[in-house]
């Protein structure tokens, strides 16, 4: 990453918290503590995402615009930050906007499922930071990416069980898992486990389900 990408990302993180005094967009308000768990925390992943094919890349659940604007910005990947949270979304266009970002980073309102549907097969990588669990992650994810596209997913703390519940649905979904890692950032204490799936088939059952199924009546 070069020193006009890093200014960039340190100039987005800073618009973010001026605006965050006005609308709720992180729970983080300290510089120091956001470029770590925004900034540091969000680039943990550019290497998995600089593996996976070529294309669009897709931010779920991306709030203010994280993990999606540092990697796209790192990456120089077309992007498209997702989020049906319509009033966080339109105060990171403002910031898109106000750093020249617009042409290359875009933002949607739509829900997950319906994007499967308006944009299906349309993106090589996916991204998830601390969205939901896995398994519904595999499900929401499948029918937006290509055949092999990647689904990377950020967790915090992870239980075995759910590691192999969304193992389990490795046919249903048409993804297989393909890597892990496990990392701690600079401060020593914040632990993170990465897992990327591969899109390797179509799905066997009919995705997406209607809206808010994956989370109420998980696969």
């Amino acid at each position: 990453m070069n020193l006009d990408q890093r200014l960039l990302i340190s100039q987005y993180l800073d618009e973010i918290l001026k605006i965050n005094e006005k609308i709720n967009l992180t729970r983080i308000i300290e510089k120091e503590e956001a470029e770590l768990l925004h900034i540091e925390d969000s680039l943990s992943v550019l290497d998995e995402l600089n593996k996976a094919p070529d294309g669009l890349y897709g931010d779920l659940g991306s709030g203010g615009g994280f993990p999606g604007v540092p990697l796209a910005i790192a990456s120089g990947r077309q992007t498209i930050l997702i989020d049906s949270v319509q009033k966080k979304m339109k105060a990171v266009e403002e910031i898109l906007s106000l750093l020249n970002l617009n042409s290359q980073i875009t933002t949607s309102g739509e829900r997950i499922e319906d994007l499967g549907i308006t944009k299906r097969e349309a993106f090589s990588v996916l991204t998830a930071r601390a969205l939901s669990k896995l398994g519904v992650l595999l499900e929401l994810a499948s029918p937006l990416l290509k055949n092999n596209g990647h689904l990377i997913c950020l967790k915090a703390h992870i239980e075995k069980e759910e590691i192999d519940h969304a193992i389990s649905l490795e046919a249903k979904t048409g993804m297989k898992l393909i890597h892990t890692r496990e990392l701690t950032l600079t401060d020593g204490k914040t632990h993170r486990e990465i897992f990327v799936f591969q899109k390797i088939k179509e799905p066997s059952i009919k995705l997406p389900r209607r809206v808010g199924m994956a989370q109420k009546k998980p696969l």
